[in-house]
């Protein structure tokens, strides 16, 4: 049947920026001054800025919908805490609290000891406000008596009467006590007594009440300006760590990159500057780079006023977009320049733009579309970090399009208007166009321009230009050239599968903090001395289950015992009601097979047994639901996370007595590691789904549209497969750079692919050369500039930003290597070279 081109929609459009480009050039003024304006008054928003920030972790990280968030609310509802017998494996969110972490060669000897006593005692004497209120004021409480440090009784006991310290659980006084969270990089001995530790933590729970908020809050801001008045400790090293200190450090850092992005924009001012130079004093385009520049500024300045404005949440997240709409400001301008090159420098500056936004606007209009579209679908995730940041960026990247076509447009113009009274880029004062031989050499070369090719009307290529016109276009389309690129590919798609399946999920918590941050330090202290064992897990039973029924508790049992099979379970530390009721009832001879005997000794025993009542919720006469507690061990770093949550979800689904729910407070934090992947996999197809009609609508070749869409999933395998041999892993931050990425992907190939569609020539080879003459230049002045522009980012002290650079890299690197190599041999091998064909059969129709 032959191919068929789709121009219902990209020769309308043609005609139409043709007609905006002529509107332009003749009244640049109007579009350079209304931006302007419209960006003042926009900007205003930024008075909101404080106002709007909103970082709070749990509600903007993690995902909206999480089963860990309803899984916390079945807690909540059948198990209410008990602010007067606190216990830490038994809250459901994080509690207020202080924590200290003291490393030493040994704290238990006997100089360490001391000095944690003293430190113990300065922190216990903390007071705030008028009445002086102390640890003992606003504390947690067991028993009324304030929830106390066990392990320092013991350390302090072992110093003074010589006693041994068993691990991980130590008989003091009447009770066991776990000391698995509390004593770190220990050593035992072969009957299990400990002999020395690395590191101890002590943790000052508060009470979580309402009424104490404002005096907790008091207490724990004291605490900090303590550990950082501290003077340093001679025997022992101290972290410390707040309820309050990962949301502060996000709170405090918020703004952080936009001294960065000033940096960036120097330094992309630079190179746009240095990369548009020409020694031609006429034709340079030194103030076209200036304002491609300034154009991307003034669009985040407008679209983050706006959103400010309407009350849309600042998380800190958004502080990457105007990096990437700096991106994409450069590659637009670079386009821009190109095309103004490639028109008759004797024709009118409204001709001239006419011809320029003929042919470059539709480019950069299917890019622009494409990378709208997506960041507003991706308005829809499931996390409100990355529903900002989409919104934020879709907004920038509208402005940025619209900046483009007007300001940046009525620059060039200007610019256009100089060149054709053949004035002096610096100066504005009319020079000679050819050199004068009785002048010197300086003022020839200072003084002297306005030279084009008299040959095809248009300036004088640069040597950039022509080599990608005469040597590196030809070099491509050779037949070996091909067959050796094709290879490249195969070993490049191979190596990025390879990666896909071994790329790492899973974030640290200091990921959002500074790397100097005492929040850093404590949690990598925490990893490395007390990653031997985990979280306390409870195992819910949430609906009534007849636990006097000897089979089904049976049953049931061996469901809890399936718990303790996995290797990063503790099998021998466990705490059951259940199991300590059957005791109870065994050393008084009780009948625990009738429900009514049952129940009314499983009352009496909840009496005798207080923290229990926090176990067991008896509504209406019946056990309504239930709880028991599971120890982790050596969950080392958040992979290990990934496999404990999935491996205890997959063992509580499959209890045929009845369905199992897991649960701890962190894993409101883990839910994320099932969404990541998800959202990823829904983003690629719906942007891939949105390319293909974006390029059927506006490329003029349906193979060439086909094929751009193909390669959003080959650049994200790259992407993703060199990020897993970059160590980065995929979290909720990367996934949100990723999100940027992905749009980003798609740029150089359509650029491309478009050009070589609406080329004249008559074969595939000489298409492929026609477009890397056209747009090879720009395509490398683009990624180099934001590559060169994103690499102050490497300095930064934020796990954040590194990552932003490190992706965003990836992203340029990978997608000019598609938009530079790749594309240009897949198109000739794939072209349906529709242009031929309609040639032939026009000359056949001639001919009849």
């Amino acid at each position: 049947m032959g191919c068929r081109r789709t121009d219902c929609l990209s020769k309308p459009l043609s005609g139409l920026f043709a007609k905006l480009g002529s509107t332009v050039g003749s009244h640049p003024l109007f579009f350079f001054i209304i931006p302007i304006f419209v960006s003042a008054a926009l900007g205003a928003g930024f008075i909101f800025l404080k106002e709007h920030e909103d970082n709070d972790f749990e509600r903007q990280f993690t995902p909206l919908k999480g089963p860990s968030k309803v899984t916390r609310a079945l807690v909540k509802e059948h198990f209410p805490y008990d602010d007067g017998l606190f216990s830490e494996e038994r809250l459901y969110s994080n509690g207020r609290f202080a924590s200290i972490i003291a490393v030493a060669s040994n704290v238990l000897d006997g100089p360490a000891v001391e000095e944690l006593a003293r430190l113990n005692e300065k922190v216990l004497n903390i007071t705030v406000d008028e009445r002086q209120l102390g640890f003992a004021d606003v504390c947690a409480r067991v028993e009324r008596a304030c929830a106390s440090n066990v392990i320092l009784e013991i350390m302090t006991s072992r110093t003074t009467q010589q006693t041994g310290i068993s691990y991980p659980e130590h008989t003091h006084g009447s009770r066991s006590v776990f000391l698995g969270s509390t004593l770190g990089g220990v050593t035992t001995d072969a009957n299990g007594t400990v002999t020395a530790a690395r590191a101890v933590r002590l943790t000052y729970f508060l009470d979580g009440g309402e009424d104490s908020s404002e005096a907790a809050r008091l207490w724990l801001r004291r605490f900090i300006a303590l550990m950082w008045e501290e003077p340093s400790i001679e025997n022992i090293d101290v972290s410390y760590f707040t309820s309050k200190s990962k949301q502060d450090e996000i709170d405090a850092h918020t703004t952080d990159g936009f001294p960065l992005f000033l940096i960036t924009y120097a330094f992309a001012i630079s190179f746009s500057v240095i990369s548009c130079l020409r020694f031609d004093n006429v034709r340079n385009k030194v103030w076209v780079a200036v304002f491609g520049v300034i154009s991307s500024g003034l669009a985040v300045v407008s679209s983050f006023g706006l959103l400010l404005y309407i009350g849309v949440p600042f998380v800190i997240t958004v502080a990457n977009s105007p990096f990437l709409i700096l991106g994409i400001g450069l590659n637009n301008m670079f386009i821009l320049v190109s095309d103004w090159q490639h028109s008759h420098v004797k024709a009118s500056v409204p001709e001239r733009m006419a011809h320029t936004y003929e042919e470059a606007v539709m480019s950069i209009t299917i890019t622009a579309l494409t990378d709208v579209l997506k960041f507003f679908i991706g308005v829809l995730s499931d996390f409100p970090a990355v529903q900002s940041f989409c919104l934020y960026t879709a907004t920038s990247i509208f402005f940025c399009y619209i900046y483009t076509v007007t300001f940046l447009g009525a620059s060039m113009a200007v610019n256009g208007k100089r060149e054709a009274g053949n004035r002096h880029w610096l100066t504005c004062v009319e020079i000679p166009s050819v050199k004068a031989v009785d002048r010197p050499d300086l003022y020839n070369f200072c003084c002297v321009g306005g030279d084009y090719d008299k040959m095809t009307g248009a300036e004088k290529k640069k040597l950039a230009s022509n080599f990608f016109k005469d040597c590196y276009g030809p070099f491509l389309v050779k037949s070996w050239v091909k067959g050796l690129v094709i290879l490249i590919y195969l070993a490049y798609l191979g190596l990025s599968v390879f990666g896909c399946f071994n790329i790492q999920q899973g974030s640290e918590l200091y990921d959002l903090a500074a790397d100097n941050s005492h929040v850093t330090t404590y949690i990598k202290k925490d990893r490395q001395f007390f990653s031997g064992y985990g979280p306390t897990i409870m195992v819910i039973v949430n609906e009534e289950f007849p636990y006097w029924d000897d089979a089904k508790r049976r049953q049931l049992q061996g469901c809890l015992e399936d718990f303790k099979e996995p290797q990063f379970v503790d099998e021998e530390i466990s705490t059951s009601w259940l199991d300590s009721f059957l005791s109870y009832g065994q050393e008084r001879r009780l009948n625990l097979s009738d429900r009514d005997a049952f129940l009314s000794n499983l009352t009496e025993f909840l009496e005798h047994s207080p923290i229990f009542k926090q176990d067991v919720n008896l509504t209406g006469g019946a056990v309504a639901a239930s709880r028991f507690f599971i120890q982790t061990v050596d969950i080392a770093n958040a992979s290990i996370e990934i496999e404990m949550l999935k491996g205890l979800k997959a063992i509580g689904g499959g209890c045929s007595a009845a369905p199992l729910t897991v649960y701890n407070k962190d894993f409101i934090y883990f839910d994320q590691y099932d969404v990541v992947v998800k959202s990823i996999i829904k983003n690629v197809a719906v942007i891939s789904a949105v390319m293909l009609v974006v390029s059927l609508l506006l490329i003029p070749d349906p193979v060439c549209a086909l094929l751009v869409t193909c390669s959003i999933g080959s650049v994200t395998a790259g992407v993703t497969g060199f990020m897993a041999l970059w160590d980065i892993s995929l979290d909720s931050i990367s996934m949100i750079v990723f999100t940027v990425c992905i749009g980003f992907t798609v740029d150089f190939s359509a650029h491309v692919s478009y050009a070589f569609a609406s080329s004249r020539k008559q074969t595939p080879n000489e298409k492929a050369v026609e477009a890397l003459t056209n747009l090879g230049y720009p395509i490398l002045q683009g990624t180099l500039s934001t590559i060169l522009g994103l690499a102050v980012l490497l300095g930064s002290e934020f796990h954040t930003f590194r990552t932003f650079f490190q992706i965003f890299f990836l992203v340029m690197f990978i997608g000019m290597v598609h938009g530079l190599v790749f594309m240009p041999v897949i198109l000739t091998l794939f072209s349906c070279s529709s242009r031929e064909k309609e040639s032939e059969k026009d000359l056949k129709m001639t001919r009849m």
